[in-house]
Order: structure tokens, then C-alpha cells, then sequence
């Protein structure tokens, strides 16, 4: 995809060179907590993971540089309380845009992207998680059709739940 600011298109063996170190960079700022832990395990497995393995992986470039990313991976069953027994979902993570490009359409962008290859793929809802204390996501996330199914009591993340049942190709 492609609105002339910027193109959109999947990771690919020969990007991760430039996906990854966007991903860390971007992962650190919003979450400077985490700073120090290892790398999270579809990041080191990243090929395996968004490129040969059930993932999807996108990214945003304007003139050769990554702009914004966003992926998904299968549901892994680590949030068990979440009713998707029998279901086919994919959690969405890594929406990293960079602060110029916020507002200007293109974290929507990459997300439309994102869903019509869920829905090719047969996949029925699209889950996330989000906290609260990220500027704008929760509502981001409203207007993209997600809602709200739970949210964590802990004091420190007050995790945010959140799903979007598909109904295109292969949805419910």
C-alpha cells in the first residue's frame, strides 16, 4: 500500500537489518521499565517468527527509512482467561510509528494493512493488549473497531484487553 508519503509492505529476510533496530529503539522509549530485559522472543526469532513462521509482519517506509511497523502472531494462550478456545486469533503487537508521522493517517494505515492479511488467512478476531498510561492507544484502538473486554487490576501496567471479531473473509 502505498499513499505517496509513504509505502507499506511485509518485512522480508533483507529489512530485518532495519526492522529491528526500529522495533528495540521505538520499544525502549515507550517503555523505558523494560530496559535492560532480554529481547522478546519473537524479536530474537524474527525471521522464524514474522517471515517463515505463522506471523505477519509490516512496515512503513518514506524514502527507504522505517517510518512506523506493526505485526501479529498466533494467539498464545498467555492471557487463559480470554474466551478463544476453538476461535483462530492473533494477538497484534509492535504498532511503532514515529512521532512526525502520528496524525497523519499512517498507524491506520498499517493496521488496515495488518487486518485484510488476517482476513485472508482466515483469522476470526484480533486480540490486543494496551496499557493506560499510552497517550491516545485505548481510543486509537477504539476507532480501528476493537473494544474492551478486561482490564488488569495491577497498579503498575493496569493491562487493557482488547478484541476485534472479524466478519470479513474467513470471519465469524
Amino acid at each position: 500500500m502505498t499513499d505517496g508519503r509513504w509505502v507499506i509492505d511485509g518485512a522480508t529476510v533483507d529489512s530485518i537489518s532495519k526492522v529491528l533496530p526500529f522495533v528495540l529503539a521505538a520499544r525502549a522509549q515507550m517503555f523505558p521499565k523494560l530496559e535492560g530485559t532480554a529481547m522478546p522472543t519473537d524479536l530474537a526469532a524474527f525471521e522464524a517468527t514474522y517471515i517463515n513462521g505463522p506471523g505477519r509482519f509490516l512496515l512503513a517506509r518514506d524514502e527507504g527509512e522505517v517510518v512506523g511497523v506493526i505485526g501479529y502472531v498466533p494467539d498464545d494462550r498467555r492471557f487463559p482467561a480470554l474466551p478463544y478456545l476453538g476461535l483462530r486469533v492473533v494477538e497484534v503487537v509492535r504498532l511503532f510509528v514515529l512521532p512526525q508521522y502520528r496524525g497523519a493517517g499512517l498507524a491506520s494505515a498499517l493496521y488496515q494493512t495488518l487486518q485484510q492479511q488476517a482476513e485472508e488467512q482466515g483469522v476470526e478476531v484480533m486480540y490486543l493488549h494496551t496499557h493506560p498510561f499510552l497517550p491516545g492507544a485505548q481510543a486509537f484502538w477504539e476507532r480501528q473497531g476493537f473494544e474492551l473486554i478486561a482490564q488488569d487490576p495491577d497498579p503498575l501496567w493496569r493491562t487493557l484487553h482488547m478484541e476485534r471479531v472479524l466478519t470479513g473473509p474467513g470471519g465469524v
